[in-house]
């Protein structure tokens, strides 16, 4: 399923990486220590989090992450909002819990 679709079902609200709604994913990881993130998530996984701050970007650009959701209803940074901008990495926010969150995404068909 591409980004752009899981958005549409998912209704969540995206404050960044427009460009990036094309890539595919592949899988979800759900994690807030980065380091654990960066050894254990696979490229084209949806990342989900509850981290909002910049180096969420660095860490998804290294795993090549399909995109990045931010739950519990947490805004993301206005340098974290601009630097996936330049990155084309979509950044979405959800007033969900990941868990809810994982729960979606499995009724969409993404596991």
């Amino acid at each position: 399923m591409k980004v752009s679709e899981m958005l549409v079902r998912a209704e969540l609200k995206q404050v960044a990486g427009e460009s990036g709604n094309g890539n595919e994913i592949q899988g979800v990881y759900i994690g807030d220590l980065l380091s654990l993130v960066m050894s254990r998530a696979l490229e084209g996984n949806l990342w989900i989090t509850i981290q909002a701050h910049e180096n969420i970007v660095a860490v998804a650009s290294l795993v090549d992450v399909s995109a990045i959701v931010v739950a519990e209803g947490i805004h993301v940074e206005v340098d974290t909002i601009a630097k996936a901008n330049e990155l084309d990495i979509p950044i979405f926010e959800s007033k969900a819990s990941a868990f809810e969150l994982s729960k979606t995404m499995i009724e969409l068909g993404i596991q």
